[in-house]
């Protein structure tokens, strides 16, 4: 759009109206140029004004973090068409045809080309065209994995691949640019503050369009869902940033929600409800009947691929018995076999459907009597623990298969677009004079929370506390943008003087 269209603006205060929608500055604002004496007094527009401030300057700041999300989500979504076509010959078998060979054979086939290490698990193929993934633990891989690729119909190994929990290199490599930019546990910082913010400018732009008071058009459906392609300039820009951002904002929530679940510093705190609200997910129990408990082991859930003494001494024919022990019990579908990390321990045989509807059950068993001693079922678990798996899962995009795929990838697009239809605005918006252009939009005015209602202040106030305790990273974020505004006004105030 040509700047042509922006018309001049008025150094005097504008009153906050339209706001934007998601992730970037509204297209009104109000001047910085608001004097004391020109302020007026305690309202509710006082509660617009601010969010007008908030929804700018979050859009201004945390709209880069959201952007990088989006594209490296993007990228992320279609991992496991990217597997295949990277991986082809390691995932899937030359031919289909005929019965499976017992596990021990390819165990066997998998152990001879690859003697190093100790056997972890063994992986049953999800489908006829994929290979059964002989999961081995080598030391210097750390907490890696070396996973042996075998064709279930002929025992021929296929391949293998550095694997990380059962992700391929590309997939893990994808995961730790989403997760991290590849910077380690610092780079976690950069998504958990996408994570915590996203929510609060997907509300916080709902709000101002859909509480919008000018023309007839904001009071109707389609003033709130469409576009409106007869506007020009920045009106048309923030037409288009809204509206697709109330369409977007039902995934974009949740997707703010789950990405916080296993995030750093915010997932503490999820932890710390579940552990309140005994919501975790039920524990296999895997000692066997009259036998001493082994003493815990650190690795959390990663710690079921046993232990490698363990691991060392299974009879390759034992993950036979135990698969159908399994089987008898009610496990179908694909399952993982993990050998005892210890002579007190059973043999844990676990579901891995993670594709709607998902099969979680697991059960321990005890080959010297054939019999299940532990089960735990996907039924049993408590609603927070099934849905904070279910969101992990969704969000993956793995949940509802090419379906879960795609609608991630329109999020993605989308929110990509409505951050450069934000940046847009506030470069429409840019005063322009005679003499000379602004670079950008100047800001809402400062000094929003004394025009607050006392019971909003009052309730307010204890409230964001609460939740930046809640989120830390939103809330320490949060407090630095206070501060230097403070620091900014304190500036200006003495300069003027």
């Amino acid at each position: 759009m040509s700047s042509k269209s922006v018309q001049p603006q008025p150094e005097s205060v504008q009153p906050p109206s339209d706001g934007g929608s998601v992730a970037a500055p509204p297209a009104e604002e109000v001047s910085e140029t608001t004097t004391d004496t020109a302020r007026p007094g305690r309202s509710w527009q006082g509660v617009r004004a601010l969010l007008v401030r908030l929804h700018f300057y979050a859009g201004v700041f945390i709209a880069p973090f959201l952007f990088v999300a989006a594209l490296t989500g993007l990228a992320y979504t279609f991992t496991p068409q990217l597997d295949q076509l990277v991986y082809g010959d390691q995932l899937r078998v030359e031919q289909v045809g005929g019965e499976p060979r017992p596990l021990a054979e390819q165990i066997a086939a998998a152990r001879a080309a690859h003697p190093e290490g100790a056997l972890a698990s063994v992986i049953t193929p999800p489908g006829p065209e994929d290979t059964t993934r002989v999961v081995l633990s080598v030391p210097e891989l750390g907490e890696n994995q070396r996973t042996v690729f075998v064709d279930p119909y002929t025992a021929k190994v296929q391949g293998e691949l550095t694997t990380w929990w059962g992700s391929t290199p590309l997939t893990t490599w994808l995961d730790d640019l989403h997760r991290n930019l590849h910077l380690g546990e610092t780079g976690r910082l950069y998504s958990e503050v996408a994570a915590s913010w996203l929510w609060v400018i997907v509300a916080g732009g709902l709000v101002l369009w859909l509480g919008r008071s000018r023309g007839q058009r904001a009071k109707s459906a389609r003033g709130v869902l469409l576009p409106d392609r007869s506007a020009r300039g920045v009106r048309r820009t923030r037409s288009w940033h809204a509206a697709t951002g109330v369409w977007l904002a039902l995934g974009l929530l949740f997707l703010s929600a789950t990405g916080l679940t296993w995030s750093h510093y915010a997932g503490e705190r999820f932890g710390q409800l579940l552990d309140a609200a005994k919501g975790h997910a039920p524990e296999l129990d895997t000692t066997l009947p009259g036998a001493e408990p082994p003493a815990e082991e650190e690795g959390g859930e990663h710690a079921g691929h046993g232990s490698a003494e363990g691991s060392a001494a299974a009879d390759p024919a034992d993950f036979d018995s135990a698969l159908a022990v399994a089987r008898k019990a009610g496990l179908g579908g694909t399952v993982e076999v993990t050998p005892p990390a210890d002579a007190a321990s059973g043999w844990v045989v676990a579901q891995k459907d993670n594709v709607w509807p998902v099969h979680y059950d697991q059960v321990a068993v005890a080959l010297e009597k054939d019999e299940v001693t532990s089960h735990s079922r996907w039924a049993d678990y408590p609603l927070l623990a099934k849905l904070s798996k279910l969101g992990v899962q969704g969000h993956m995009g793995v949940l509802f298969g090419i379906v879960n795929q795609i609608v991630l990838a329109v999020l993605a697009i989308g929110l990509s677009a409505v951050v450069v239809w934000g940046y847009r605005m506030w470069w429409q918006r840019r005063p322009t004079r005679d003499d000379r252009t602004a670079l950008l939009g100047k800001a809402p005015a400062r000094g929003t929370w004394r025009r607050l209602p006392l019971p909003v202040l009052i309730l307010g106030v204890p409230a964001v506390a609460a939740l930046g305790w809640a989120l830390p990273v939103l809330g320490v974020t949060l407090l630095a943008f206070l501060v230097v505004d403070l620091a900014v006004g304190l500036a200006r105030r003495f300069r003027t003087a």
